[in-house]
């Protein structure tokens, strides 16, 4: 998923074009921080801003939870709308052709569990089947353009927006 089309497309539609969110502190909380949204966006939606290396979870108008993540580094990064299409704890992790083609002793799959597994705890794969926000066994990797085009979460942190989120969450990536 390079673009937002398909089904995405209609994400987009529902929700509006992808917008520009200007955001404040507000005071911290565990590791994800409330922060307020100048702008409308409907409660229930996942903002990723690439070049900030965040992703933010809208809780209500006007206020989101802010997490630290890691992104796509220069050449795999993408953006778009889209939205979760399925949920996952310790989930299997089958490398995509663009990873094979870096790394071609990788095994076809690797198990959910595994400390070579990239996926950590949890993950929620994104419409289009390529990528996913995922947790990480690599927590050093947060805060750094770093993945296929992925996003990495801290693994405590992708457990608090699993619990959060549900199959259909619309997600925008900017």
């Amino acid at each position: 998923m390079n673009t937002a089309r398909g089904k995405g497309f209609l994400v987009a539609a529902l929700f509006g074009a992808v917008c520009s969110v200007a955001l404040a502190p507000y005071p911290a909380q565990a590791r994800g921080d409330g922060v307020i949204i100048r702008e409308a966006v409907a409660p229930g939606t996942i903002i990723v801003r690439t070049a900030e290396r965040r992703l933010y979870y809208v809780t209500g108008y006007g206020t989101a939870i802010r997490y630290p993540v890691g992104v796509g580094r220069a050449g795999k990064q993408w953006a778009g709308v889209s939205y979760i299409d399925a949920k996952y704890i310790r989930p299997d992790w089958a490398p995509p052709a663009a990873v094979r083609a870096d790394h071609p002793n990788l095994p076809q799959v690797i198990p959910g569990g595994s400390p070579r597994n990239p996926m950590g705890v949890a993950a929620m794969s994104l419409s289009g089947g390529e990528y996913a926000i995922h947790g990480t066994n690599q927590p050093g990797s947060i805060g750094h353009f770093v993945s296929y085009g992925c996003i990495r979460m801290y693994n405590e942190d992708i457990r608090d927006l699993y619990q959060r989120v549900s199959v259909g969450t619309p997600v925008i990536v900017e």
